[in-house]
């Protein structure tokens, strides 16, 4: 008598949000697209209800972050892999954009030359060939998630085909943001300087300085803030995404079970890039200068802290680190600027030590106890 088979029961597959969560999402968008824009354009100043635009600029801002904050999320987070150089994505993307509003300056700068007033001032005649498609509004989307895109996935490809991993990734992540910040600090490259790019005028011929552009750009950020939530929450639901944590629990295995990490990681590094562009992109419009500070190892740092703080495993927790620390940073810089340093490192010691899992694990924890 010959013993039974057992079936093969596969996973059911997860809904891409729960209903709490499709609630969630859809309370977001209400206050971010239709309730701040109210609150500013049409609540009186003197209301307590009226959102100031430094307030709504900060919060523009932070949304930026955000989305940096996602995207470390799911290197770190879901595939165990900790980068201290996105802030190089971040600012090639800002830069991407950058150049196309310094080309729509035209013959509003201070030379009233076509050529940008930093080129003028170190008597350049003509622009460089890296600027050939700046002019182009659809070439410019195209280079904010093109060129950090190609970055990271050159860079990728040879270091994960090089197995490099753990600490050793991190410090050469490091080194690579750190390199290109003393690249472009260089005049002769052709991107400002230590003064990168500012005194923007218009976008798509549009003033960008006007109430309606500023919030018009708020909506969209905030748009674009969504969508990569649920394009996240996709890519970690779906079998790529249960591979990738299953690189990040045990690459061995995964090697064993007839997967190639590589590949896998490659791509989850590039699209992670690629969002970091599109922050730095978005970033630009809305503060108004990109210049090489951008890329310093310190900016990357602090995305995985925004990451850690919230709690890196999870997507909506690294949007709330970003929340936090920057919003305390907003207030300590201007109350208590000296301590403000010390207060990030004594944060990030206490996560690292006390709520390894972020805020998100506490709150689950707490719910827990209560259950």
């Amino acid at each position: 008598m010959s013993t039974p088979v057992p079936s093969l029961v596969l996973p059911t597959p997860q809904p891409l949000l729960t209903r709490t969560g499709w609630l969630s999402w859809l309370g977001a968008l209400v206050v971010l697209c239709a309730l701040v824009p109210v609150l500013n354009l049409w609540v009186p100043e003197g209301s307590v209800l009226h959102l100031s635009d430094f307030a709504v600029a900060l919060v523009a801002k932070i949304m930026c972050y955000a989305i940096c904050a996602m995207s470390m999320g799911l290197i770190w987070g879901y595939t165990g892999i900790l980068s201290l150089g996105h802030g190089l994505f971040f600012a090639l993307g800002g830069y991407a954009m950058g150049m196309y509003l310094m080309r729509q300056i035209g013959l509003d700068g201070n030379y009233k030359s076509a050529l940008p007033d930093f080129m003028v001032f170190l008597d350049w005649k003509e622009l460089p060939w890296h600027w050939a498609l700046s002019d182009s509004f659809i070439a410019t989307l195209f280079l904010v998630v093109a060129v950090p895109g190609l970055v990271a996935f050159v860079f990728g490809y040879f270091a994960f085909r090089s197995r490099i991993k753990g600490v050793y990734f991190s410090i050469i992540t490091q080194a690579m943001t750190f390199a290109a910040m003393l690249l472009f600090f260089r005049n002769e490259t052709g991107f400002g300087g230590n003064n990168g790019f500012t005194d923007f005028k218009r976008i798509l011929d549009i003033p960008i300085a006007t109430t309606s552009m500023r919030m018009t750009l708020f909506v969209l950020t905030a748009l674009v803030l969504l969508g990569f939530f649920l394009l996240s929450r996709w890519l970690v639901g779906s079998k790529f995404g249960r591979v990738l944590q299953a690189v990040r629990d045990a690459e061995t295995r995964v090697m064993f079970s007839g997967y190639n990490p590589i590949g896998f990681k490659l791509t989850i590094w590039t699209i992670s890039a690629m969002m970091c562009g599109v922050a730095g992109a978005l970033y630009v419009t809305q503060v108004g200068i990109i210049n090489p500070s951008e890329m310093s190892p310190a900016n990357s740092i602090e995305i995985a802290i925004w990451a850690a703080v919230g709690g890196r495993a999870t997507l909506i927790g690294p949007v709330i680190g970003a929340f936090i620390v920057n919003g305390a940073k907003s207030w300590l810089t201007v109350t208590y600027p000296e301590f403000w340093l010390y207060f990030l490192g004594a944060l990030f010691i206490g996560v690292t030590l006390f709520l390894p899992d972020g805020v998100v694990g506490l709150i689950k924890k707490l719910k827990g106890s209560k259950a």
